[in-house]
């Protein structure tokens, strides 16, 4: 394997990145100029009309805004902590050009259902956002995520004679060897072989280490048992990854071991649980807030009373701001003493609260979900770094073709997969799946080598009933149909023929076991317009009324990390040519046919799919054992 100049190929990523950073402004101002605000409100990006509540200082002293979403409430919204919003005034309904934006951007603070808390600059005209008639919100272009993703790529290819350069040139040179401690193996009888291989050999690595986690496998309960592990070793660790649900997922698992965790930024599902572990709620509960609170109130108060000729004035203002900074300081550095775990997202890692912080230790979770420059934010933190992930699930999120092409969608873990194998351990015993459910993927995707635990083995629903079937919707009068860049295709009478098979299985379980057993249902679509057509069709459907609590349908993307009893997946796709567009992504259909722990359904036209050799592979292991019954 031929080594690589390590900043010639960081160059060729920031220009990727710059690609891809057009490629998603551009898209951002067409939907926004070209995609009617009913688009915008039916894809879950604005909420209109909204009504606003109260304005306040948060415990961070930022200016906040209370908004609540009057209408559209049952449609998935895209808002999230951290994420840029633009506020805009619709007249007399919502058509493009009645529409008119206010010139600042907020920031999402918190979500909750209906209700969403947004920090606006301290200049914001909150009344005049108040007594506004047709008030909305929409998500906004995220340039920061951008400025720190780029600004991380210059200082790493700055970086000279340190740390920083010395993993740099490790992770890009299949020459150098990861430096490993050695000493005897710990023994943990509550983890698999393959699981405690894992965990001592994240502790014997002095560089970088890597948990190759496939489906069900205990990726977490083994990341979990290795940052524990570490911590006996080190005062402090950094976790991070892609999203604020991965981070929320793992942060979680973490307290309930008894871990103290810091969480920087808000949770996506909001619960006192999870609110406890963030900085925000621990600040205001730290017993010196309310002093600094008064004196933040106080310096407010003499801004706005300030009389002309006041001579004392600055030196006033000058005081209180001492103060209260020394305070901030106090209360910040007591809640970093006693945190043991400081979780927040990749691009979080460049939060002021860490500036200047150095870890013993970086774990970043979902490491194949990540793009590279995102997770060299927190690695310039570091002085060693453990990446957990499967690159055959889901990858990184890539708008523009051409940046995809050029290699903008290799990920650090591929990459550090690819120069050193030596530093990969691979969990191989997975608990969610029948076998046969499974052997599929693991026979494809990871050489055989995953086997399933005997408690799964041969688990199912209903006896002498075929795990995995694949039915083929040729014949059905089924087409698929295009409906639009940003929603994909749409197979009716497939989404018909799918709940019509629901409908027979739940019959042949019976409804007082379903109910009683609570026995859950995934429907999974590639197509996010096949999904939205499968939800109306439940709601419609008087069959499925008692059963609504244990049906969720979704994409694939919102199946991540997810498990159900029974999975259905409609693939969508039927024309003449064999098209299949982005199912040719074998990743994201690991991720569909791994999420079923007893009964998986692929319904799919035969003949346009079965042109790719991997679905062909696929429609004859599904049906091999039907069509041996039938001889």
């Amino acid at each position: 394997m031929n080594s690589i100049n390590p900043i010639q190929a960081l160059m060729q990523q920031k220009i990727l990145l710059q690609m891809e950073y057009a490629a998603e402004k551009e898209a951002f101002r067409k939907l926004t100029e070209t995609i009617g605000m009913q688009r915008r409100l039916k894809r879950g990006d604005a909420w209109w009309p909204v009504k606003t509540g109260k304005s306040y200082y948060n415990s961070l002293n930022q200016l906040s805004i209370e908004i609540h979403r009057t209408q559209d409430q049952d449609i998935e919204h895209n808002f999230e902590f951290g994420r840029p919003v633009a506020f805009f005034r619709g007249v007399s309904g919502i058509s493009g050009n009645t529409l008119h934006y206010f010139p600042f951007t907020g920031t999402v603070s918190y979500v909750d259902g209906d209700r969403m808390v947004i920090v606006v600059p301290d200049n914001t005209p909150v009344i005049d956002l108040q007594n506004t008639e047709g008030l909305g919100v929409q998500l906004s272009f995220d340039e920061t995520s951008y400025k720190m993703m780029f600004d991380a790529l210059d200082r790493v290819m700055k970086a000279n004679n340190n740390r920083l350069s010395y993993l740099r040139d490790l992770f890009y040179n299949p020459q150098m060897a990861p430096q490993t401690f050695s000493f005897q193996s710990i023994t943990f009888p509550y983890l698999n072989k393959t699981q405690e291989e894992a965990v001592n050999r994240v502790l014997r690595a002095k560089d970088v280490m890597i948990v190759h986690g496939p489906p069900g496998t205990g990726k977490t309960t083994t990341l979990v048992e290795a940052i524990n592990e570490t911590l006996m070793r080190e005062s402090q660790v950094l976790v991070c990854a892609q999203s604020n649900m991965a981070v929320d997922w793992i942060s979680e698992k973490l307290v309930d071991r008894g871990i103290p965790v810091l969480r920087i930024g808000n949770p996506t599902r909001v619960n006192d649980k999870m609110l406890s572990f963030t900085f925000e709620r621990r600040f205001e509960a730290h017993p010196d807030y309310p002093q600094l609170w008064a004196i933040r109130k106080a310096l407010r108060e003499l801004r706005r009373k300030r009389k002309r000729g006041d001579d004392k004035y600055h030196q006033k203002v000058e005081r209180l701001k001492a103060r209260a900074t020394e305070l901030e300081i106090r209360i910040n550095s007591e809640l970093f003493g006693e945190a043991r775990v400081i979780a927040c997202t990749l691009v979080g890692a460049a939060n002021r609260l860490l500036q200047g912080m150095k870890f013993g230790t970086l774990f970043i979770d979902e490491a194949a979900q990540a793009l590279e420059a995102a997770c060299w934010i927190p690695v310039r933190k570091a002085t060693r770094v453990i990446l957990a992930g499967d690159h055959c699930q889901l990858p990184p999120t890539v708008k523009s073709i051409a940046a995809l092409k050029g290699g903008l969608g290799k990920t650090l873990m591929e990459r550090i997969v690819e120069n050193h194998p030596e530093a990969v351990s691979l969990l191989r015993v997975q608990y969610r799946m029948n076998e046969q459910i499974m052997r599929f993927s693991s026979d494809w995707f990871y050489e055989g080598k995953v086997i399933s635990d005997e408690s799964v083995r041969h688990r199912g629903i209903l006896d002498y009933d075929d795990p995995i079937e694949w039915l083929d919707t040729d014949g059905i009068g089924a087409k698929e149909e295009f409906i639009g860049e940003s929603f994909g295709r749409i197979n009716r009478q497939e989404a018909l023929l799918t709940l019509a098979v629901l409908e027979v299985y739940f019959e042949k379980i019976g409804k007082q076991r379903i109910l009683e057993e609570r026995i859950d249902v995934g429907v999974i679509s590639p197509y996010r317009a096949q999904v939205q057509y499968l939800r109306q069709l439940v709601k419609k459907e008087p069959f499925f009324k008692p059963y609504r609590s244990l049906i969720s349908i979704n994409t694939v993307d919102g199946f991540q990390g997810q498990e159900r009893d029974i999975i259905l997946i409609s693939l969508v796709r039927n024309n003449s040519q064999g098209e299949i567009g982005f199912l040719r992504d074998l990743r994201r259909m690991n991720v569909a046919i791994t999420r079923a722990r007893m009964k998986l359904i692929i319904l799919g036209d035969k003949t346009t799919l079965t042109a790719h050799n991997f679905y062909k592979k696929l429609y004859e292991y599904s049906n091999l054992k039907v069509f041996n019954e039938k001889k």
